[in-house]
C-alpha cells in the first residue's frame, strides 16, 4: 500500500474522530453540513484504504457509509436553497434573513458503573 493511501486513511480515521467528539460534545449538529461532510470525507478515505488492503467488507460499509453522507450533504444545500429563494420571494435579502440554527443537544457523561460493558 502506498505512503499516500495511507495518509489519506490517517486523514479519514482522525476526521471520523474528530466530528464525532464535536458531535458528542455539542459542538456540532448531527445535521449539520460540516458533520455530515466529515462523514463524506472519511468514509471515502478509509474505505480507499480498505480497498487497497482487500478488506471488502470495511469498504463496502465505508463506501455506505460515505453515500450516506453525501444524501445528507445534498438535503443540507438544498434546504438553505430553498430558505435564500423563500427569503427572496419575500424580499428579504439574505444577510437579513434570520436562520435559525438546530444546536446539538448537550450529552452528559454517564456516572461510573451506569454501563455494564460484562452484561
Amino acid at each position: 500500500m502506498s505512503a499516500f493511501v495511507t495518509a489519506l486513511g490517517w486523514v479519514g480515521a482522525v476526521t471520523c474522530l474528530v466530528a464525532y467528539v464535536f458531535v458528542t460534545r455539542g459542538k456540532w449538529a448531527p445535521t449539520s453540513g460540516r458533520y455530515q461532510l466529515a462523514n463524506v470525507v472519511s468514509g471515502l478515505f478509509m474505505g480507499m484504504v480498505a480497498a487497497s488492503s482487500g478488506v471488502w467488507p470495511s469498504v463496502v460499509t465505508n463506501a455506505v457509509w460515505a453515500v450516506v453522507g453525501v444524501h445528507a450533504v445534498a438535503t443540507v444545500l438544498r434546504a438553505r436553497r430553498q430558505r435564500a429563494r423563500d427569503a427572496a420571494a419575500a424580499g428579504v435579502g439574505t444577510a437579513e434573513v434570520d436562520v435559525p440554527q438546530i444546536a446539538a443537544a448537550p450529552v452528559e457523561p454517564l456516572p461510573a458503573g451506569v454501563v455494564d460493558l460484562a452484561a
